[in-house]
């Protein structure tokens, strides 16, 4: 098992806003270097999918999360957990791991709809940028989600037709 599991999570509607989305998309997809492992359509399958890997033993508990998406998915400390509170539970579930948002414009931040607590228990490890960090280490599991009604369906089409699938 990798030492410093990273997991690249993507979620195809933060490519709505970006200048040659397919372009961008490809780019971050070399820079993995590696196949998608699960394609789902609402954020929370993702982290199911993540736990699920960890009690397989395909994956240790994730020390990096870069989480490509046009939301942070910290919307509530509050069960159950959804598409839109998805990200802070993992954080939660996994106290060492580090999160970086990969954001052009933030139209928000999670401190303002998480409790002063819930923030604070997350806040240190949580970055948000255009950019992922320097020396942020390659993933060893790739989730992408369609979030559909987040994005225009052809768009949509035409980034899942990008994607390299594991088998």
């Amino acid at each position: 098992m990798p030492t410093r599991p990273s997991i690249l999570d993507i979620d195809l509607d933060y490519f709505q806003f970006v200048d040659a989305p397919l372009d961008r998309l490809n780019e971050i997809l070399r820079w993995a270097n590696r196949p998608v492992d699960r394609l789902v359509e609402h954020h929370q399958e993702s982290l199911e999918y993540w736990v699920d890997a960890i009690r397989k033993r395909s994956l240790s508990a994730p020390q990096f999360i870069l989480h490509v998406d046009e939301h942070h998915d910290m919307l509530s400390e509050r069960k159950p957990i959804n598409c839109g509170n998805c990200l802070y539970f993992a954080m939660r579930r996994w106290p060492q791991c580090r999160v970086h948002w990969q954001i052009n414009d933030p139209i928000d931040s999670p401190s303002m709809w998480l409790s002063e607590e819930a923030w604070a228990s997350v806040a240190k490890r949580f970055t948000m940028g255009p950019r992922r960090k320097r020396g942020w280490p390659k993933p060893d599991i790739v989730t992408v989600c369609t979030s559909p009604g987040f994005l225009e369906e052809s768009l949509a089409r035409k980034l899942v037709g990008a994607l390299r699938l594991a088998q």
